[in-house]
């Protein structure tokens, strides 16, 4: 009964329903797309960081987990990889160079990070090989990298770099494709360490000692990793020691740039519960008489209540529904540079969350239903 008087109710006004429907597509449009802008900038700022084959990062003591702005030498190495509990430890450096196209394609940035092939902190080869030797001029290039700008095996890329006050530019041969490993809003290139350490930008080229940016860890027992991090620390000085989510979050910018767009998405789903609860307070009061009637000819209060939740449930999955559809059709029209991302995860929440906040922003309606007496409803209380 209850669900027949809703779907009679929207049958008789599919104007004023459908109307109020595509209201809430429309702000189920900008959740989703809110939602996808948060995991595409935070996968871009951790990417590369998250994906890592390890447990810990070392950085230098007091730069405030700085990835570039840490300096590690060989034997802050040594004495990590004798520490009890770690398997390996992969020394990593890090900085930006640019890819030069000779086809009249833009220039491109993109991270440079360097090495040891075989110890962590490298990128699996998903098609063609990892690296190998450590003196070869040879890449593993980031798939996305390789999709945008059509590279594949065998090919040579150029990079351009700063030495000292010069460009100078590099060949490379691609020798492998790995999966996303963006660092800093920027694809991924890997290459061994003594490469890397000829080709990163350098305000004075020199022949000095090789110096890291960070080392990756991996622990024989990733469960223990508390307890080894503390052990590095004790046994190695000037060194901090965390793990991969602490190391991503410490990214400048990061934690702010998450909790703003969480505001954001937060904000506008209140504005949905006001939304949707001001429309159907606005539909309750001008059927306050037919409610009426219904209570006096018999109708239960179970019966009323029931059929208002239904009538709001069924209005908000329809303008979600309609809403998540032009949300996935309007992002394959997107340029690849637009930094928003559509997860599983983050786009069943948000439209969970769209769906629960319906019910929600309709209890006043419900209320004022069960409220309504049949004789004032009808003006006989006289």
């Amino acid at each position: 009964m209850a669900l027949f008087l809703a779907f009679k109710e929207i049958w008789r006004n599919k104007g004023r329903f459908l109307l109020f429907s595509l209201v809430i597509a429309l702000i189920t449009t900008l959740v989703l797309f809110i939602a996808g802008l948060a995991e595409g900038l935070g996968t871009a700022n951790r990417e590369y960081i998250e994906k890592l084959d390890g447990e810990l990062i070392v950085f230098q003591e007091n730069v405030k987990l700085s990835t570039l702005t840490s300096r590690l030498d060989r034997e802050t190495l040594r004495r990590v990889e004798r520490v009890p509990g770690v398997e390996k430890a992969g020394p990593v450096g890090l900085s930006n160079a640019e890819l030069v196209f000779l086809d009249g394609q833009e220039d491109t940035s993109i991270s440079l990070i360097g090495i040891e092939p075989g110890k962590p902190g490298g990128a699996p080869a998903l098609k063609g090989r990892g690296l190998k030797g450590n003196r070869s001029n040879e890449v593993v290039i980031d798939g996305k990298l390789s999709k945008e700008y059509n590279l594949d095996l065998g090919e040579t890329i150029r990079i351009k770099s700063i030495q000292g006050t010069e460009e100078e530019f590099f060949d490379m041969e691609i020798v492998g494709i790995t999966d996303g490993r963006q660092f800093f809003f920027q694809p991924a290139v890997f290459m061994s360490l003594e490469i890397w350490d000829k080709v990163r930008p350098q305000s004075v080229v020199s022949g000095g000692s090789l110096a890291y940016n960070i080392i990756v860890v991996r622990l024989t027992d990733p469960s223990n990793q508390e307890n080894v991090a503390a052990e590095i620390q004790n046994q190695v000085s000037d060194v901090e020691v965390v793990d991969l989510v602490t190391a991503y979050e410490a990214t400048p910018g990061y934690s702010a740039q998450q909790s703003t767009l969480n505001t954001q998405k937060g904000f506008t789903l209140l504005i949905g519960i006001l939304v949707i609860g001001g429309f159907f307070q606005i539909q309750t009061l001008q059927k306050i008489p037919n409610i009426g009637m219904l209570k006096a000819i018999g109708t239960g209060n179970v019966t009323v209540g029931l059929s208002v939740i239904s009538q709001i449930i069924i209005v908000t999955v329809l303008g979600v529904a309609l809403g998540t559809i032009t949300t996935l059709l309007l992002s394959l029209g997107l340029p690849s540079q637009v930094p928003i991302l559509f997860t599983r995860e983050a786009a069943t929440a948000a439209i969970l969350s769209l769906v629960i906040i319906g019910p929600i922003g309709g209890l006043v309606s419900v209320w004022m239903a069960l409220k309504a007496e049949p004789l004032m409803a009808l003006g006989l209380n006289s």
